[in-house]
């Protein structure tokens, strides 16, 4: 049994993919069955430890993208994308996998329309509430579209609907579960006082960063502040923030990190009393796994679509609010934090709303879908 990976070139399309190996694995140990061979294939590796982790073999097939804007890329991309196909078709003809496992975004489409090409069963995974536009292409030919938000199975043609499931969003074994024993000690965070947790997306979000760091001096005044600034703005935000607090009371307080690899993001999800993200929909799954109360903070929709469209179908069930882009200040930040965490009451009702949203079997539902299939095509 063979099963090919794909997916965009972000956490969001990649992680997800590696909690549905992980499901794969596990089943294949509990039902006895053959070991599968399990390929990616995309334009880089992404996490190349989470790869060999999972026994996933990488397959280097470039993609192009289309922009929202204009960008002299835009007239050389569909080049890209033509050779991609081409190496995507003969990687699938030399592998012949059972099924293709797709999550979207412009990396995944050479391998996905090369799949049709050589009628590989495909199935798609769609995290955010609008679909994005590959996997709008990839659901006419698709045998099964799993879906996380059910307001995305509206925007899918009707004649597919029949193949549309609701599942939830895959998520990683590892941050399944969080680690508060421990985790003040380990963060070196300060007992009795609530601690702040902020993401800011695996690649970090400079105005989230720059919003943050003027707001500092207020909320260490009350809280401990972890903060995942992105491995590209580690530097920066230190080298700013050690003359921003450098003369304020409680400056320790504030713990920058550029990226939280899974044992400091079990614990420093296991201790925060609050999270305050972007709006990939990864996340907001991963913030309703852990039961937290969230303030999202989407990419405008003039850069990316969905994550506005996500931020509010997640606000609606009451586990989160929304501060945009345009209104985010310093003074907004810090003063919404404060007032959610210093109202109890609040705060537990936002981390119930969190609880009846999250889908714990995603993975496992996918991966059961995907080997049922697999196992069809093979005979």
């Amino acid at each position: 049994m063979t099963i090919a990976f794909t997916g965009g070139m972000s956490g969001g399309h990649f992680y997800p993919l590696i909690a549905i190996a992980e499901a794969i694995n596990d089943l294949v140990r509990e039902k006895r069955l053959i070991e599968p061979k399990l390929y990616y294939l995309a334009p880089e590796p992404f996490d190349q430890d989470a790869l060999f982790e999972n026994g996933m073999t990488f397959i280097k097939v470039p993609a192009g993208k289309t922009r929202r804007y204009f960008s002299l890329q835009n007239f050389t991309d569909p080049f890209v994308s033509l050779v991609g196909l081409m190496k995507a078709l003969v990687a699938l003809y030399r592998l012949y996998p059972d099924v293709v496992v797709s999550k979207g975004g412009y990396a995944s489409v050479p391998t996905v329309m090369a799949a049709r090409i050589l009628r590989i069963p495909v199935v798609i995974h769609e995290s955010d509430s609008r679909p994005g536009r590959a996997n709008l292409l990839a659901a006419k030919y698709a045998t099964k579209i799993a879906i996380s938000f059910d307001e995305a199975a509206n925007f899918f043609p009707a004649k597919v609907r029949d193949r549309i499931a609701r599942t939830g969003i895959p998520i990683r074994k590892a941050l399944m579960r969080t680690e508060a024993e421990g985790a003040r000690q380990y963060l070196n965070l300060e007992p009795g006082i609530p601690t702040v947790l902020i993401l800011t997306g695996s690649l970090g979000a400079q105005r989230i960063n720059e919003a943050v760091i003027s707001a500092l001096p207020s909320l260490v005044a009350f809280a401990n502040v972890i903060h995942q600034t992105g491995p590209a703005h580690i530097k920066t935000v230190e080298a700013v923030t050690s003359v921003v607090l450098g003369k304020v009371e409680h400056a320790d307080r504030y713990h920058p990190f550029g990226f939280l690899d899974e044992i400091a993001l079990q614990r420093a999800a296991g201790a925060a009393d609050i999270v305050l993200s972007r709006a990939g929909a990864g996340a907001i799954a991963e913030i309703a796994l852990w039961k937290k109360p969230a303030i999202l903070i989407p990419i405008p929709e003039s850069v990316s679509h969905d994550q506005l469209s996500n931020a509010y179908a997640y606000a609606r069930t009451g586990a989160a609010v929304v501060i945009e882009e345009a209104n985010m200040t310093p003074h907004v930040i810090a003063s919404e934090i404060e007032r959610i965490v210093k109202n109890k009451e609040l705060s537990a009702t936002m981390s119930t709303s969190a609880k009846q949203f999250t889908d714990p079997d995603a993975a496992r539902v996918l991966a059961n879908a995907i080997l049922t299939i697999a196992l069809e095509h093979e005979v």
